[in-house]
């Protein structure tokens, strides 16, 4: 397995001031505080771009300075929402790892964490693995290149294999190349460091890719290859099928593409996020959409009507309250959160039960015994256990 890192310098936008909320600034009426901090991926990603737009919105319509923070992997982006300097982070897929905990979330540090959305964006715009156009176009391409994944990211590194998985390709049939972060793993793209990486196509650093001389392919994910598709499953069940219309290397209404998709970003707070505050937050991009839809590519999905209520997470109850009074939330919506609801519950339980057993100190002998304890607890709730 090769190891590329390349650092830089963390780059923050602000909005406004640079402050988060302090607890006793948050209104109980559902305004916004006077200050909030998001985090979200590297700057130049569509999900930075999206929450720097939300967070224009707010300073305009409700005079709330919003400090966007990038990072380069999930376990960065979630560790000041953790810790209680930021409120929300505009997420991937890596809240469900966080969720489950698992991957690089299945450590003494972390375990499951009761994660909850608050809005999330569905757009024209796929989720896939670009290759680089000199090695290839589709999936099956990949056996014996170089793929890239990200320090700490499952969010990517898991998707990638989704998408080769849906080829009938595995680790072991690729050559794993690690990066510091998204934006390095791009740039590694475009220096032929690797040769193929995982992004949505909207995404600007896909952008660099295909103008470079290597040029980008968005291969396709056939939506009538079912065997395909429950591989996928396997390994990424928040991953459905999508066809993109938007985004890098030819991808337009006239020219869609047959890929896979989920939410992205993914607005994602604790539970333990106060209601109010969450209220106020989704009810500001509910009623503000119309101010940045168009601002950045991918922020029309974050439309109420678009909004995947029944999905791996659990929506918060802030975020409930403010669906119900737009008229977009159901009762099967209701009953569908409330087992997503238990689920957490039970990986929480599972989790401090795991605890108090006095589990081995070695990092590996600790993750096997947890994945097991995990696995009997869904199992005996009658849930999948998926991992």
């Amino acid at each position: 397995m090769h190891l590329i890192f390349r650092l830089k310098p963390v780059v923050v936008l602000l909005v406004g001031a640079a402050f988060a909320a302090a607890p006793g600034a948050i209104a109980q009426d559902g305004k916004l505080p006077a200050t909030l901090t998001f985090t979200a991926y590297d700057t130049g990603t569509s999900g930075f771009n999206i929450a720097v737009a939300v967070g224009k919105t707010f300073k305009d319509q409700h005079n709330t300075d919003v400090r966007v923070l990038p990072a380069g992997n999930d376990v960065a982006r979630l560790t000041p929402i953790r810790v209680g300097r930021a409120q929300v982070s505009a997420m991937g897929t890596g809240v469900y790892f966080a969720q489950e905990g698992v991957l690089e979330f299945a450590t003494r540090d972390w375990g499951p964490q009761p994660l909850q959305v608050l809005i999330s964006s569905v757009d024209c715009n796929g989720s896939n693995l670009g290759i680089a156009k000199d090695i290839g176009t589709e999936l099956k391409d990949l056996k014996g290149k170089r793929v890239g994944f990200v320090v700490g990211a499952p969010s990517l590194n898991q998707n990638a294999l989704a998408s080769l998985a849906f080829a009938g390709l595995s680790k072991r049939d690729v050559q794993i190349v690690e990066f510091s972060s998204f934006g390095a793993m791009w740039k590694g793209m475009i220096n032929n460091d690797v040769d193929a990486a995982f992004a949505s196509t909207i995404t600007a650093q896909t952008k660099e890719v295909e103008t470079s001389p290597r040029g980008l392919a968005w291969p396709i994910w056939p939506h009538s290859d079912k065997a395909g598709w429950e591989r996928v499953r396997k390994i990424a069940p928040f991953i459905y099928p999508h066809v993109a219309t938007c985004g890098s290397a030819g991808l337009s209404p006239q020219a869609p593409k047959e890929m896979g998709g989920f939410p992205y970003p993914i607005f994602t707070a604790y539970a333990s996020l106060p209601a109010d505050i969450s209220y106020g937050i989704t009810k500001a991009m509910i009623t503000g959409y119309d101010a940045y839809k168009d601002a950045a590519p991918g922020a029309s999905g974050l439309a109420v009507g678009k909004q995947t209520k029944k999905w791996v997470l659990p929506i918060h109850a802030g975020a409930v309250k403010a669906l119900e009074e737009a008229g977009q939330w159901t009762a099967d919506d209701e009953a569908h959160n409330v087992q997503v609801l238990k689920r957490q519950g039970v990986l929480g339980d599972a989790w401090a039960t795991y605890l108090k057993t006095n589990p081995p100190e070695d990092k590996q002998q600790f993750q096997t015994g947890w994945m097991e304890a995990r696995k009997a607890a869904l199992v005996a709730a009658g849930l999948e256990p998926i991992f």
